[in-house]
Parts: structure tokens; sequence; C-alpha cells
């Protein structure tokens, strides 16, 4: 059993873990919050922008723009992987990783070629582990990420498809439900599914128009091709970067859980180790009672 001093330096050492822990939960929590405000800020854009792509999408346009062309075959596949840059957010990114990992080995027994984009470090060091083909990158968003950071890296996969160098496009990121629920989830980004689309067309929004169906079109300025060439990609960015806020708001929301478990797991050690000293100390105080009695009783 390991003396006193050994248990009473234990204890200390927990307890100033207990402290980094609690700072950390208390850390997350306030940015936890502004995540969430971020996240539902972003929102009122992404929906406009969706609804605009959902009415161009099904409108008798003279220019149908290739994101909404279904390839005949798939043969390349480029995905997306959104993960965070600091770790101590439990299974936050292994839980995304690992979908991404059972998806990619999925495609590779079908003799699919694989393309990635990493967002965020954690995702980066796992794809250049696993040896995966990484074309672009980013990382360092901090906590207040902008779109201009992004659109760099998203402009390769963008592109890639555009020039017929992929036949799909995914995303895997983590959704944010609640506090304390997240869900590693895979969209496909590329080409834009009908039925994605045509659920951006609410009720509300065919009765305002007043058009069966929310069926109609714009009127376009230059022309077409211009304006949803445009639109399209602005869209495909709003979709890229709402799956980050939703991602950076299930990062804040995994730390601080995980770090009020870590806290309550250092009080419970503390509480047994202290159990431990008491008992070792009583102990040694028994012992050396029963020395001074025996040696009372010999004299």
């Amino acid at each position: 059993m390991a003396g006193s001093r050994e248990i009473r330096n234990k204890i200390k050492s927990v307890k100033n873990t207990q402290k980094i822990t609690r700072a950390m939960e208390m850390v997350a929590a306030s940015k936890m919050r502004k995540a969430q405000d971020r996240m539902r800020k972003a929102r009122p854009y992404g929906d406009k922008i969706r609804n605009i792509a959902a009415h161009m999408s099904r409108a008798n346009s003279e220019y149908r723009h290739p994101f909404l062309v279904e390839r005949d075959t798939v043969k390349r596949i480029g995905i997306i992987v959104v993960t965070s840059d600091k770790g101590l957010c439990g299974g936050l990114n292994t839980n995304v990783l690992r979908l991404a990992l059972a998806k990619m080995k999925a495609w590779e027994d079908e003799n699919e070629q694989i393309e990635v984009c990493c967002i965020g470090n954690k995702s980066l060091g796992f794809m250049t582990r696993l040896g995966a083909n990484v074309v672009s990158n980013v990382v360092g968003l901090g906590d207040a990420p902008h779109l201009e950071k992004l659109i760099g890296a998203v402009k390769i996969i963008l592109d890639g498809y555009t020039q017929d160098r992929f036949d799909q496009v995914f995303i895997f990121y983590t959704r944010f439900i609640n506090a304390m629920k997240q869900e590693p989830i895979m969209e496909k980004l590329l080409p834009l599914s009908d039925a994605r689309l045509q659920g951006s067309v609410g009720e509300n929004d065919r009765q305002d128009h007043g058009v069966q169906g929310g069926i109609w079109d714009y009127i376009y300025e230059p022309d077409a091709k211009t304006v949803i060439d445009d639109i399209m990609v602005r869209y495909i960015e709003a979709l890229i970067y709402q799956s980050l806020t939703e991602n950076l708001a299930s990062e804040q929301s995994a730390r601080m859980v995980a770090m009020k478990a870590a806290s309550d797991n250092a009080g419970d050690v503390i509480d047994e180790l202290t159990l431990i000293y008491n008992k070792t100390r009583q102990a040694a105080i028994t012992k050396e009672i029963s020395e001074i009695v025996g040696g009372a009783a010999a004299v």
C-alpha cells in the first residue's frame, strides 16, 4: 500500500486537474452559447438561398447547371470531412471519422477513387495517417469562422465536380441536436438531389406566390447562365458553412459534457484516495499505539 505522503501527492494532483477541467467546462459552456447563436444566425441566409436554388432547379430555364445533373456512372468521389481543430471533446471527432472511414472502405471495395478535403486539424491528421488523397485542407478557423477562409479549399472540390473529376461529392460533419446529443452524419452535396431541393419550397412560399406546385421562374440579368452559376456556388458554400457552424456548436457542447464528466470523475477519485489516506493513517496510528502498549507491557 502506498504511503501517506504519496497518497497526499496524488490527491493534490487530482485536485489540480479538477480545477482545470472545471475551468474548461465553464469556458466551453460560454462558447457553446455563442456557437449556437452563430449557427442560428446563419440559418436565415441558408434557408433563403436554398429556396432560390430550389425554384431555379424546378423552373424551365434555358440553362441547367452542372450541379443539378446526375452522372450515369460513379467512379470518382470527393468528400469533405469537418472536424474540430482541438481535442478534449469526447467522441465527437472519433464518431464522424469512424463514419467517414466506413464509407471510404465501402467505396474502395467498389473500385471508386476518393479525394478528400479536410476542414479541421483532427480530420487532416487522421486522413494523412490513413494515407488518403488529401487535395485541400483548412485548419485554424477558430471559434468565429469566416466563409472567406473556406472558399479556397472548397473551390477545389467544386471545380473538380464541374470539370468531371468527381461524379459525386459528400460532406461529413456532426449535426447539433441539443447540448447533450450530437449526431455524426453524411450528406450528399453534389449533384443536388431533387428531394432536398423540393423540400426547400414550403407550403407558405407556394401560397405567397399563388403558383400551383411552387413552379415559377425568375427574370435573369444579364443572362441565366451567369446568375445561376453564381447562385449555385453560393448555395453550396452556404451548405458547407452551415455544416461548419453545426459542427462548432456540437464541439463546444461535447467539450462541456466531457469536462463535466472529467470533473465528476476527479471528485470520485479524490473521495476514494481520501478514504485510503484515512485508512492508512489510522493503521499507522494503531501500529504506533500497539508498539507503545507492547513496550510498556514488556517493561
